[in-house]
């Protein structure tokens, strides 16, 4: 059996001993049904993972991302999880390829919980290890026919603060501004909002000369608003 068969086997049934079936129909729930899932609460779920992610942390690059994808293959939600937590830990150095398979994962059993992840977290750092790569990526996701990739393309930078690129940001988010999709106003949103607590100026004169939807408006402005730097 090859390291990342045998890492995946270890993990699906660590989980499935753990099952909890009482927090399975709220979890499932949560989700609107559209994961089954263990039943594992986070915390229980990284105290049963830390372990077997350090039993493996010397595997490659390659075995890493196989079992990533065979972890995405079961049903199980807490199983897509895994795979994130398992990438993530091996985030450093990771080759340029990387980006073709967060893109094809974006796509794999996408919700808000995964692609959000893989967007800000795996996709972020990717971006912070090969910056060259930013701009066409996230110019060419924009205009993917899939909106879970589309919204990504809204969050690469969400952790970058001093280091946003604030031109790449704000002509996402014009060119996104006008979908009638929740979870694109969010992203557009989300993004301003953290964008503002490093260039709150820089926002408050993106949204009054751009004319966003609603939702994407009042989640841009909800820090500020918090903190008393807007009175309207």
């Amino acid at each position: 059996m090859k390291a990342s068969e045998e890492l995946v086997h270890q993990i699906v049934q660590t989980f499935r001993t753990n099952t909890q079936e009482s927090n399975r129909p709220a979890m499932e729930a949560y989700m609107k049904h559209h994961f089954v899932f263990y039943g594992i609460k986070t915390p229980e779920r990284n105290k049963l993972l830390r372990p077997i992610l350090k039993e493996y942390k010397s595997i490659s690059q390659t075995e890493r991302m196989e079992a990533a994808f065979l972890l995405f293959s079961r049903d199980e939600r807490e199983n897509h999880y895994a795979a994130l937590s398992l990438l993530e830990k091996g985030a450093k150095n990771i080759p340029r390829s990387a980006i073709g398979a967060y893109h094809e994962l974006l796509q794999t059993k996408p919700w808000w919980d995964t692609v959000d992840m893989i967007a800000s977290k795996l996709c972020g750092r990717y971006f912070k290890q090969y910056p060259e790569y930013l701009v066409s990526i996230t110019e060419s996701w924009r205009n993917s026919p899939n909106m879970w990739v589309r919204r990504s393309s809204l969050l690469h930078q969400l952790s970058y603060k001093t280091d946003t690129n604030k031109d790449l940001l704000f002509s996402t988010i014009d060119q996104l501004k006008d979908e009638k999709e929740f979870f694109i106003e969010k992203a557009i949103g989300w993004s301003l909002r953290e964008y503002s607590k490093t260039s709150p100026k820089e926002v408050v004169a993106f949204l009054e000369t751009t004319e966003c939807r609603p939702l994407s408006r009042r989640e841009g402005l909800k820090w500020m608003k918090k903190k008393g730097l807007l009175h309207t």
